[in-house]
Parts: structure tokens; sequence; C-alpha cells
């Protein structure tokens, strides 16, 4: 190792344990202590079980539980299962760069506008009632709780309507090191059904692969709450969503409970994680049972089928939810039944009492400043390792994910009460910090692959011309690598635009953006100015990833006439 791999590695550590470990420390600690009893701001200190009593005694704590796991644990196993299937029946016919293609909309889309538009979709005045009203014979919206039921159903189909995609494109991602076609191939030849190849070889062999993935979506899922407060429950409504309400609630008493609830918010989500891993021993063990035991598996295809079929129809649905934003946006008058508008109107777009001009400079700035910071920390980091000649340790990994499993509702008071006692709070440069927090383990993911991917004799030839680290960096790694590093920037700008709680809390409720004026704005306001700003949230991403495309092929277009010339 030399020492410039040395020093800067230690420089990315300790940047990334100031900036990333410490406020999730710091938070976690903050919120501890008040779960169990310690806030001096109260009056309280001494510890104390008194908050958890409180918590478990709250209006609705056992039914919010309850649909916590249901919804949560429900989404998860069930997208896993689409994805699979899906990838199983398809996947002859699909490679990962077409599927990624198809996939980016429903990964470029943030949550909250998804789920706006999928309310407008789903409510009894929304366009499937609209397609069944000449049918049925309905002359006004049904009585029907499709959205914000009881059962969380509207929230589960929300969640897989976005997880699906994800996991779907892990999956092809993770196919690509497995020789999946001579795999199915011969246990075909064996006479097995493709659904038993795929679960008896090929899944034992993604799941290593795509398991800190899914353990990613199990966390979102299990604490979610913008995507709750829009087509969840509302009384009582999870309690990632009820937590929230008790903390910004008018009686500051409600802090010690919802601090407890927080905690309790991590634990579940530990303990969801430790199931799925238990779970994971569990079928293997069973797993070499029934490969001693055989079985040809043939009746496994309708399963396929249905799972093909309900991914199509969820994908359907997702399209119609970003197409109903825009015509909502644009919408005047819109009597039920009607399909489409009877008039459309600029007005919600161009009257200036909406504030979506703040809310979308706010968002552009937080987008911007938070994916140059991470995509600079992610290239140095890259860098470091490099010159360091080491690849990432298995305690480096678990540092990028750590984020992304954690409850952000578990930390991000916690985290606010240490930024007011240092003067922060409530600032841009404190909504930068968080968001942050969340933005670069995505950046980092997205970059790592394809950095590791780079053909090292460019770089070595560079060196051996005499060029030193810094210009091989520049004039080298750079610009062979400018795709993806556009492509990583263009997930960090989606995934900052979609931060709702790390805005709130941290923000004080003092910085407006798209994401927590649409989460707002959707609980009853009108439509129109609320499809105003959900279409705002959709078009910051899907810039993001046509600068990605556009600016590569405009920068690079000489060396493509070139090489057809050559070829010619």
């Amino acid at each position: 190792m030399n020492n410039d791999g040395r020093y800067l590695r230690l420089s990315v550590l300790i940047f990334v344990g100031f900036g990333l470990i410490l406020p999730i420390s710091l938070g976690f600690w903050q919120t501890g202590r008040a779960a169990f009893g310690l806030f001096p701001a109260l009056g309280q200190d001494t510890l104390s079980l008194a908050p958890w009593r409180e918590l478990v005694t709250l209006p609705g704590f056992g039914t919010s539980l309850r649909l916590t796991l249901v919804t949560g644990i429900g989404a998860t196993v069930l997208s896993l299962m689409l994805a699979t299937g899906f990838c199983a029946a398809v996947h002859s016919r699909a490679t990962p760069g077409a599927g990624a293609r198809m996939l980016t909309p429903f990964l470029a889309i943030p949550h909250a506008a998804l789920a706006v538009g999928l309310a407008f979709v789903l409510a009894p005045s929304g366009w499937i009632a609209r397609g069944l009203a000449p049918f049925v014979g309905w002359d006004r919206p049904p009585d029907i709780a499709s959205v914000n039921d009881t059962w969380g159903l509207a929230l589960m189909a929300g969640l897989m309507i976005k997880e699906v995609p994800f996991l779907l494109l892990v999956i092809l991602s993770a196919l690509t090191q497995i020789p999946v076609a001579k795999q199915v191939t011969a246990g075909r030849a064996l006479g097995y059904g493709r659904g038993i190849v795929w679960i008896k070889i090929i899944m034992p062999q993604v799941w290593p692969l795509i398991r800190l993935p899914v353990w990613v979506v199990l966390a979102y899922a299990l604490s979610v709450v913008d995507v709750a407060m829009i087509l969840g429950p509302s009384n009582p409504p999870t309690l990632a969503v009820a937590i929230t309400r008790w903390f910004n609630a008018a009686d500051p008493g409600q802090i010690l409970p919802a601090s407890a609830g927080a905690i309790l918010q991590a634990l579940i989500i530990t303990l969801g994680i430790a199931a799925f891993v238990l779970g994971e021993l569990l079928m293997r063990r069973v797993g070499r049972w029934w490969l001693r035991r055989g079985g040809r598996g043939l009746s496994t295809e309708p399963g396929l089928h249905l799972a093909s079929l309900a991914t199509v129809i969820m994908m359907g649905i997702g399209m119609l939810a970003m197409v109903s934003l825009l015509i909502w946006s644009l919408a005047w008058r819109w009597s039920f039944p009607l399909i489409l508008p009877e008039s459309w109107s600029l007005r919600p777009w161009t009257n200036s009492s909406s504030g979506w001009q703040r809310a979308l400079s706010n968002t552009v700035f937080l987008a911007i400043t938070t994916t140059v910071l991470s995509v600079a920390l992610a290239i140095t980091w890259l860098e470091g390792e490099d010159r360091a000649r080491r690849g990432r340790a298995a305690w480096a990994e678990a540092l990028i994910y750590l984020p992304l499993v954690i409850p952000q509702i578990g930390f991000l008071y916690g985290l606010n009460i240490a930024f007011l006692q240092i003067g922060i709070s409530g600032g841009m440069s404190a909504v930068v910090w968080a968001q942050a927090i969340f933005v670069f383990p995505y950046v980092m993911i997205a970059l790592s692959d394809p950095w590791r991917a780079l053909d090292r004799q460019h770089v070595n030839s560079a060196a051996a011309l005499g060029a030193g680290p810094f210009r091989r960096l520049l004039q080298v790694k750079l610009p062979i690598l400018l795709r993806p590093i556009l492509t990583a920037a263009a997930i960090g700008v989606a995934v900052s635009v979609a931060q709702y709680l790390p805005t709130l809390f941290i923000g004080a409720g003092r910085i407006a953006t798209l994401t927590t004026e649409a989460v707002t704005l959707s609980s009853g306001s009108d439509r129109r100015v609320t499809g105003v700003y959900a279409t705002l949230q959709i078009v910051l991403p899907f810039a993001g990833y046509l600068a990605a495309f556009l600016i590569p092929a405009f920068l690079h277009r000489n060396r493509r006439k070139l090489n057809g010339s050559t070829q010619a």
C-alpha cells in the first residue's frame, strides 16, 4: 500500500465517520435518552420506563403495530415473489440493459409522487372507478375505501409498485454473474419445470447477491412515512406515521413516548431482518431435503404466468399514476364519471399563490448540493481504494448500507436536538447534511461496480507515460467513467428529491420542498395544485437521468464518428 492511498483512505474514513456515523449515533443517543425518561428540557432527568408504558397505552398503538408488520413484511415478501417469478418467466427474452431502460421511470419517480398518483387512480373518484362506471351503473363515486383502507391494502400496493421494479433490476443484475441459460437448459432436459429450476438452482445462487437490497426494501417498507400518510390508514395509521405525529404534537410531553416508539421502530426492523436471516437458514435445511427428495414440479408454470401478469398489471397502474399527475395539474373541470377532464387550464401552474416556485428552488438547491458532495466523496473513496491497491472490507460495505437499513424516524428527531444544541438546526446546511446521509450510500453503490470494472490497462498506460495519480484520475478515469458518474449523480438527485423526514425534522418545518408540500397537500387540498407539485417531483429526477444520457452522448459524439470512419 503506498502512502497516498493510505492517507486518502484514512481521510475519507474520517470524513464519512464524522459526516455519516456520528450524526446517526448522536441521533440515536438523543432519542434513546428521551425514550428512557431523560429529557432535561421537560424537567425529566431520571431514568424511567414510563415513556414505554405510556407508549403502549396510547390510543391505537396495537393497531398501528399490526399494520406496520402486515404492510411492511407483506409488501416485501410479495414484491420479492413477483420479481422472482417475472424474472423466471421472461429472463430468456430480456437483457439487463433493456430491463434497466424499461424500469427507469419507476426507479426515478419519488415514492411520494407515485403515491399521490396512485391515490388519484385508486380513489373512489379515480380512473379505475371512472372506467368501471359505465359497466356497473355508477353516476357518482362509490362508497368504497379504496385508499386509506383500514387493512392497508392500498399502502401495500403502492409499496409493491415501487419496489418490484427495484428488485427486478437487482435480480437481473445478479443474474449476469450466473450461467442461467445453461443451468435452465440442463434442468429442463432432466424434466424439471422452469419454476422448480429457478427455485432449486438459480435463486440459491442469486440470494446472496441480493440479500442486502432486500433488507433495504424491508427496512423501508416497515418505516415508510410519506407513502403511508398518502395511501395508508389514517386513524390509526402505521407506527412510523403515528410516531411522526407524536413528535410534532402540540403537547411536548408526547416527545417521550414518541422517542420510545422510534426506538421500537428500530427494533422492529432489526427483528425483521433477523427473521429473514432465520428464514434463510431454515430454507437451507428444507432445501437440501427437497433436493434429495426430487420432484419435477411442472405445476409451477401457472404460478410464473400469474406473477408475470400481476407484475405487468402493477406496472400499468404505475404508469397510469404518473400520467394522472400531469392530467390533474392541467385539469380545470373534471366531473365523475368522465374519463378525461371537460376543460383544461394552466392556472394551477401560473398562479403564484400556489408557492411551487419556492419549493422547486429549494428542492433543486438541495438536490444539486447533496449530489455533488456525495459524488465527490464516492470518487475520493474509490480512488483511495485504487491507490492503496486494496478492495473494500466487509465493515466498509456495512458502513455504506447502514443508513439504508435503519429507520429514519429512529434518529432524525434526536439528530435535530443535537443540531439545535450546536446551533445549525432549521438551516439549509443542516438539511443538506441530513439528506447527504441517505444520498451518499446510493451514489456509492451505483458507482462502485462500474469503477471496479474499469480496464486497468488504460491507467497503466498513462502511468507508463509519466502521468501521476491525480492526472490519471482527471484525464483517464473520469472521462472514461463519465456516464456511470452521471448516472450515479442522477440517482443521487432522485434520492434527494424524495427525502421527506430529513427535510421535515432537520429543517424544523421551515424549508419547503416539493416532497414536503406534496405530502401535506395530498391530505385533502386541491388535486390540481397537488398534481403540480407531484409532477415537478417527477420532472427533476427524469431531467437528471436525461442529462446522464445526453451529456456523454454529446461529449463523445466525435469518438463515434471516428470509430465509424475507421471501420469503413
